[in-house]
């Protein structure tokens, strides 16, 4: 009888041990949930914190910007307007040249070193790249100082603007630096030294061009880009030169080895900048030759007012998000999770912003511009109706980059690029403006199938079913607000538009606060302001 009672007990202790057992892996499973969707919601904050942030300088530099364009627009005209663009664009398409991608590669570099608190490695990258940087940068100006009666007879069929060339041959030198010193604050996470920067940039970029366009017109341009250059170097070395770094002895040798192994990614998003930068210049001398500078002038304005507008998520992308996808490229899993979340915040932050811009259109580009510019209209929300497949196609561009593969990056962006400029010398051939609108919308459609069709076959990437819900509604709430353009009535237009902002807004708003909670982060804001 003991025998079976101890047997019993035995069995009942058993059940208990088991019960207990099983209970512990429930309590460790849901704490391992639980701490899994904390660091999801940690993510998403990340990603919104960083939007927020750049989104802050956007909006100072939109402020600053309407009031840039508005008198610029007033005393330059459409045709001042176009020739800062013709003046651009072939300089940009010089200095990404000859830059070979080392300000942009290096931010790689002095990310990884810097997390890991290599202080003398920190102080090579650095170095290297402050040097790299000033000979790119006098590359730059030799080629344009070389090639200035050419760039003035490509850009504007005469060599009238030869002067103009050579002197703005500076700025790229000027430019290149800057450039080195933000992948430094960049680099070494000083965002807020890199948005500061930004900001007083653009307060005193205005107030050092405006008194040159009044007095001066059209001569006037050159002398602003040449103050807008130093000003902007000044700031970047005095917010740069806050990173202290261990004094490091480097040879010429040591220099170039090292300088050429931080290129290797550089070129070929060098590479992929030029082909970028190329067909703009190539669509702009087409619009030039074909419409004339005034159209130029017009493309330029309703691009301006669109990209400026949603610079805060992008902008936020090449900050953050590359340097944080850098960091886990070789977890598969990890990089497909930070994607989605960063696809899926932009989708929901731009939703309700691309709303809004479509439904007073008319009104910025009166704002910005004067009434010269309303033809535009048209052009920037077709272009508008692309900014989410952008965002989505970018979100998925950064991983090529960030795996390292610079090489089918590059393959990625020379079919693309192709492809771009094919359809928008199409598309302006048969729709004019509006047909460059249409296009930008096919185009970031397809490019972005491309880029998930790689990335599905060569790392298993894929979005999580809830996304597509998620961007199909956002897309729609935007794509409806669009189709209010065509209504007839004025006051029904705004009345529809503005009941569609509203709920395009609760929309974006409700899906963010489930993912990160936007309540306790505003809450946890406050406190921290008060203590």
């Amino acid at each position: 009888m003991k025998k079976n009672i101890g047997t019993v007990g035995t069995h009942e202790q058993n059940e208990s041990e088991d019960g207990a057992h099983h209970r512990g892996y429930a309590d460790s499973s849901q704490e391992n949930s639980s701490q899994e969707e904390e660091k999801d919601k940690s993510s998403y904050r990340q990603i919104f914190k960083a939007t927020s942030l750049f989104g802050g300088v956007q909006v100072i530099n939109i402020l600053v910007g309407v009031v840039r364009v508005k008198l610029i627009a007033i005393l330059l005209g459409a045709t001042g307007v176009g020739i800062m663009g013709l003046f651009n664009a072939p300089l940009q398409l010089i200095i990404s040249v000859a830059g070979l991608g080392i300000s942009l590669s290096a931010v790689r570099d002095i990310s990884a070193v810097h997390g890991k608190g290599d202080k003398v490695g920190l102080a090579k990258i650095i170095t290297v790249l402050k040097r790299w940087t000033w000979f790119t940068g006098a590359l730059a100006a030799i080629i344009t100082l070389s090639l200035a009666p050419l760039l003035s007879k490509w850009s504007f069929g005469n060599s009238e603007y030869t002067w103009a060339f050579v002197w703005l041959s500076i700025t790229l030198l000027l430019q290149a630096i800057s450039d080195g010193q933000k992948a430094i604050l960049q680099g070494t996470r000083r965002l807020q030294d890199l948005a500061k920067a930004g900001v007083i940039g653009s307060v005193l970029g205005l107030v050092t061009s405006i008194p040159l366009y009044y007095f001066y017109g059209l001569k006037g341009i050159v002398p602003s880009f040449l103050i807008t250059g130093v000003t902007v170097l000044f700031l970047t070395w005095y917010f740069s030169r806050k990173v202290k770094i261990e004094k490091v002895s480097l040879s010429r040798k040591e220099t170039w080895v090292h300088g050429t192994g931080m290129a290797k990614l550089g070129i070929s998003m060098t590479l992929a900048g030029f082909i970028a930068t190329l067909t703009t210049y190539i669509l702009n001398a087409y619009i030039s030759n074909r419409g004339g500078v005034e159209q130029v002038g017009l493309y330029n304005a309703g691009w301006g007012v669109v990209g400026q507008y949603t610079g805060i998520v992008f902008t936020a992308m090449a900050t953050d998000y590359f340097p944080r996808l850098s960091a886990i490229h070789a977890d598969n899993l990890q990089m497909k999770k930070l994607v989605s979340q960063q696809a899926e915040t932009a989708l929901l932050i731009m939703a309700p912003l691309l709303a809004l811009l479509i439904v007073t259109m008319p009104f910025v580009i009166r704002l910005l511009y004067t009434a010269d510019f309303l033809p535009i209209v048209m052009f920037a929300n077709l272009t508008v109706l692309g900014m989410q497949f952008k965002a989505v196609s970018w979100s998925m561009g950064y991983v090529f980059l960030a795996k390292g593969d610079g090489r089918l990056f590059l393959i990625l962006e020379v079919v693309s690029g192709s492809i771009m400029l094919g359809m928008n010398l199409l598309f302006y051939q048969m729709y004019g403006l509006n047909g460059l609108g249409i296009s930008f919308i096919l185009t970031f459609l397809m490019g972005g199938s491309m880029s998930f069709v790689i990335l599905k076959r060569k790392y298993q990437f894929g979005f999580p079913k809830k996304f597509y819900g998620r961007f199909l509604i956002s897309y729609s709430f935007v794509v409806v607000s669009f189709l209010t353009v065509f209504m007839t009535d004025d006051f029904m237009k705004y009345v529809v538009g503005i009941i569609l902002l509203l709920l395009t807004s609760y929309y974006s708003y409700y899906k963010l606060n489930q993912l990160m909670d936007i309540k306790q982060l505003v809450l946890n804001k406050i406190k921290k302001r008060i203590n």
